[in-house]
């Protein structure tokens, strides 16, 4: 590898747009003060990339669009607001606060993320300062919630109350607050600090230009992997002996986010390449973020995660060049295989009180749900906590709780865990259309419906409890993680996906691209008979995936099309 002088100077001459952009920011400002009060209802293009930094993405309805195109008006814009919340967690008054400005400044909704995160949608532009700066008197931010940074660290959402997630909490906490950029733009700019003017201020982490692209981060133990670690540019696997961590296995390279007809970009999971001491947390993901930072393409934003330097310079290389960052790996500590918990429905605590996962169809807390959590934080002084599925944990309920939380919910209607069947427990869709610019396709709301249609074949095969997980994404980026899972589904036009099979339940294995195109019409009939040779066919314990990954994308393709072709 060439010096790194070097290295700046071959691919300089090739950065791309946003590269520049963030080089003459003035560290995250640029125009975005003047252009947030100059009206109107959008911002410019480089308004647009600088505010992805400060936690927002300008939108608009693209239901509307062509109808106001045709009228000759303007778009209905609007920002959709993410906020940082390690671990998902939230207190009783944070969350009553974000569900008042969900009224007062958005669309009426809050939206849980696969991050763990809330976001906000339909912001107007002028009410995006008094949002963000609401949320920031809730002890949260909105701060490096997006952009070419360290986004929301992510932790296992179990809240049992021992040792191990006492540390693991701590742990996502310490990172989260040690990542955010230093610059002070963000003060200046929504929370009104005139004297945060960038003259004195420095990027000791990040640098000018900040990394390549975005960095995730996910901590978690073998027995929870519900945060898909492997998925992340850096996973760190806590190892415990008892209640004492012993130190981190650390994975490095993950992303799922590719590009549809690129065949340089595709889903990865993340190497595992050595440990680190339990004191060594924050160095190591400080000298994985500096060889994203100092290696990643700056030319190339569809090729500029971290995996692909992991893939192009391989793994070894990567390991020497986190110990040249400042952080000596050891070798990977004895660890358990991965497992998924199902954290639905009532769970002690282990303190004395309880947990309820409340199931939240597509993370969209909206109308009755949204009513009935709102009423049961304030009436009990719930701590929400927000799970990679989507759901909402429902924490430290006293024991006398218990049946009056349930009536309250049931009251509104709100279905529980045992209404539904294992299938929709376990899928996963991103917002998509119509405020997603990246969308292709529907995902969030056509949710209900292809569940049901594929429910309706395995309830015929004697499968309804087997379970199965399902991911929809409107675009080949993989915000619901449409790689990973048993059944992705990736949207390639509108009305049709990409039909991708094979991954594992526990989160350790890829699925594969069956189909390039499968009409959502045609989703439940495509897979039946795969759904059938799996239920006559699968060996003992196997789960759906593993069948798909045996069998082989061959011998799946053959099946569909003998059966198109009886029927």
């Amino acid at each position: 590898m060439p010096p790194q002088d070097a290295f700046t100077q071959a691919v300089a001459p090739a950065l791309s747009g946003v590269e520049h952009l963030k080089a003459r920011s003035r560290l995250l400002r640029g125009r975005l003060a003047e252009e947030l009060a100059e009206g109107g209802s959008q911002v410019s293009e480089d308004g647009y990339n600088l505010l992805k930094f400060h936690g927002s993405y300008e939108q608009h309805d693209r239901d509307t669009a062509t109808a106001l195109k045709q009228r000759g008006l303007e778009k209905d814009f609007s920002f959709m607001v993410r906020v940082r919340m390690p671990g998902g967690r939230l207190t009783a008054a944070q969350y009553l606060a974000l569900d008042e400005l969900a009224d007062r400044h958005g669309n009426a909704t809050l939206r849980i993320t696969t991050r763990q995160g809330i976001q906000f949608h339909g912001v107007v532009k002028d009410d995006l300062k008094p949002t963000i700066a609401a949320i920031n008197e809730t002890l949260l931010t909105t701060m490096a919630a997006c952009g070419d940074v360290a986004r929301n660290v992510m932790c296992s959402p179990t809240p049992i109350r021992d040792g191990v997630r006492a540390r693991l909490d701590a742990d996502a906490a310490r990172l989260s607050a040690a990542l955010l950029p230093q610059s002070r733009a963000y003060h200046q700019i929504f929370l009104g600090d005139e004297a945060a003017d960038g003259s004195d201020e420095s990027e000791p982490l990040y640098g000018a230009t900040y990394l390549p692209r975005k960095f995730k981060i996910a901590l978690t133990i073998p027995e929870d992997n519900t945060v898909d670690v492997l998925t992340n540019d850096l996973g760190l696997i806590a190892i415990f002996e008892g209640e004492r961590l012993v130190g981190y296995n650390v994975a490095v390279g993950g992303g799922l986010g590719m590009t549809h007809n690129k065949a340089g970009t595709y889903p990865r999971l993340a190497s595992l390449v050595g440990s680190v001491g339990p004191d060594d947390l924050l160095a190591v993901a400080r000298a994985v973020i500096g060889v994203h930072r100092d290696h990643g393409n700056r030319a190339d934003r569809k090729r500029a995660r971290l995996k692909y330097v992991v893939d192009d310079m391989g793994v070894e290389w990567v390991r020497a060049e986190i110990g040249r960052q400042g952080a000596p790996l050891s070798p990977l500590l004895p660890m358990g295989e991965f497992a998924v918990p199902d954290l639905l429905g009532w769970h002690a605590q282990g303190d004395g009180r309880f947990w309820l996962g409340v199931p939240v169809a597509a993370g969209r807390i909206t109308g009755p749900v949204r009513r009935a959590l709102r009423e049961a934080v304030a009436r009990f002084g719930a701590d929400p906590v927000m799970t990679p599925q989507q759901d909402v944990l429902l924490t430290n309920l006293a024991a006398a709780d218990r049946a009056p939380v349930e009536a309250l919910l049931r009251a509104h209607g709100v279905d529980l865990a045992e209404a539904l069947t294992p299938f929709a427990r376990w899928a996963l869709a991103c917002p998509a259309l119509p405020t997603c610019g990246l969308a292709l396709t529907e995902a969030e709301r056509v949710q209900g419906p292809i569940v049901a249609s594929i429910e309706a074949v395995l309830r015929r095969l004697g499968l309804a409890e087997e379970r199965i997980s399902l991911r929809i994404t409107g675009c080949p980026n993989g915000c619901a993680r449409s790689y990973a899972g048993d059944i992705g589904l990736v949207g390639r036009v509108p009305g049709a996906y990409a039909l991708y099979l094979g991954g594992d339940f526990a989160g350790t294995r890829l699925s594969f691209k069956l189909f390039e195109r499968v009409r959502q019409a045609d989703l439940a009939a495509t897979l039946a008979p795969i759904l059938a040779d799996f239920a006559a066919g699968r060996q003992e314990g196997e789960e759906f995936g593993a069948f798909c990954t045996r069998r082989g994308p061959a011998a799946l393709a053959e099946l569909v099309s003998a059966a198109a072709r009886s029927g």
